[in-house]
């Protein structure tokens, strides 16, 4: 059985897509996602994105990281797939409906409201989320935000010399953090720019993560930091995130088809 698929990406963090809205395709299990991922033997991406039909929203999108894990949302996929869409559309994840459309600069994505109760992110403790009593090595006092999926967020002098390939796999998997977290490491550069760096739930280094972008902002926000529309700096780009006064963040920024293919299912199953 050959399948289609599409190789797309959001400033370097990039997908495999299959379109399963009007052909049924088999089970996606984490085997299989894990296999496509792998980028020796497989097609190669750091989320394997699945649509499907909805029965609440236009479409459905289902996301697998690199290690085979289901996960709630994904910024940089949902520009993606709207830009595969190309019109507004209502899309169904794991971590409630996002609306997104087409705009000058790219695709606006309104992510929702985010979560900050401790339950809600979710810690395996209560505490203050804002301002966190709990620090690895040199990263201290963190932010804790759930934007869809869960975020952590420091805030560093500089950013690129924090050691995220050590530090991130530590804290993505402490017990503090039962469901895993995304680890973010932030520099404020003034009231309209961070710099940003994320070490991805199931995924590692990151080149972007539009969550993570939405999660930085917001928490900078909480501390009063930066204004409540700032431009988030990533390795593989920039992300305008924007937090309104209905409680939405609106993410915009650019996405990209890189070519198409086919494989033979059986291959990877």
């Amino acid at each position: 059985m050959r399948v289609p698929f599409i190789k797309m990406h959001g400033l370097g963090n990039d997908f495999v897509v299959l379109d399963g809205r009007s052909e049924r395709l088999p089970p996606v299990g984490a085997t299989f996602a894990k296999a496509v991922a792998d980028r020796r033997t497989g097609i190669g991406c750091d989320q394997l994105i699945v649509l499907e039909p909805s029965d609440v929203a236009d479409f459905r999108m289902r996301i697998r990281n690199a290690d085979g894990g289901e996960v709630e949302a994904c910024g940089n996929a949902t520009r993606a797939v709207a830009l595969l869409c190309g019109k507004p559309a209502r899309i169904e994840t794991a971590g409630g409906i996002l609306e997104v459309r087409p705009e000058d600069g790219g695709i606006a994505v309104d992510m929702g409201e985010p979560h900050f109760e401790w339950n809600e992110i979710p810690l395996s403790d209560a505490m203050d989320t804002l301002d966190m009593p709990v620090a690895w090595d040199d990263l201290e006092r963190p932010s804790a935000v759930n934007v869809g999926n869960p975020h952590v967020v420091f805030f560093v002098r500089d950013c690129d010399t924090v050691p995220l390939q050590r530090l991130g796999p530590a804290i993505e998997t402490d017990p503090l953090f039962p469901e895993g977290v995304n680890v973010n490491v932030a520099t404020i550069e003034n009231r309209h720019e961070i710099r940003l760096r994320v070490w991805e739930r199931g995924a590692g280094l990151t080149r972007a993560c539009g969550t993570g972008a939405c999660a930085t902002a917001v928490a900078a926000m909480r501390r009063r930091l930066v204004d409540r529309e700032v431009t988030v700096s990533l390795p593989g780009g920039k992300l305008l995130i924007g937090w309104g006064e209905d409680g939405h963040i609106t993410m915009t920024g650019p996405a990209a088809e890189s070519f198409r293919g086919t494989f033979d299912w059986g291959q990877f199953a």
